[in-house]
């Protein structure tokens, strides 16, 4: 008898995927986005939403189960990680100092990441207005060559590495989501 859950998919349409076509938040119906700008605000966009999909339904324990370890890493870590990111990006847009980090030292998003639903509602509520923050920050710059901050980072690369650093974090998302109750898919 083993202790690891079995694998298990709400989809019935295609076994391995998250959800059915019909169900899935993510709008892939249609003609994609028209442009590079808005090819990448919508990639990030539903990266954002998988990385949520991934979290749905499960209580602040399995949010803040360490699945692999030693690590420290947990669903509700790499939302807190997240948040800092956020925060972080911002500073490389202005010239000013870099907002200090929200949740303190290096690696405090992670070990952090404790079993009350008060984190877990504060780490929600924390990523939401920093991505908008970061949002509304970038909407000031809609050239992607233009260069920004004190590394003069292109705006396009800014939001190419957005892009980067969830589809990363997603990847992470779906080995900690099955390892905690089995639900695999895209």
């Amino acid at each position: 008898m083993s202790d690891e859950p079995a694998r298990w998919s709400q989809a019935t349409v295609y076994p391995d995927m998250w959800a059915d076509p019909a169900d899935d938040p993510r709008d892939s119906e249609g003609p994609g986005p028209e442009g590079e700008l808005a090819t990448l605000q919508d990639y990030l966009a539903n990266y954002r939403l998988t990385l949520r999909m991934k979290c749905a339904g499960l209580d602040a324990e399995q949010l803040a189960r360490r699945s692999v370890p030693p690590s420290t890493m947990s669903l509700l870590g790499l939302v807190r990680h997240l948040v800092e990111v956020e925060r972080d990006w911002r500073g490389w847009i202005g010239d000013g100092e870099p907002v200090p980090k929200l949740y303190g030292a290096r690696d405090a998003d992670f070990d952090g990441a404790v079993a009350e639903q008060a984190v877990v509602d504060a780490a929600f509520a924390d990523l939401e207005r920093e991505q908008a923050a970061t949002d509304a920050a970038l909407a000031a710059h809609p050239d992607l060559g233009e260069r920004v901050g004190k590394d003069r980072i292109a705006i396009r690369e800014l939001l190419v590495h957005r892009v980067e650093e969830y589809a990363r974090h997603c990847g992470h998302a779906d080995l900690l989501r099955e390892c905690i109750d089995g639900r695999v898919g895209q």
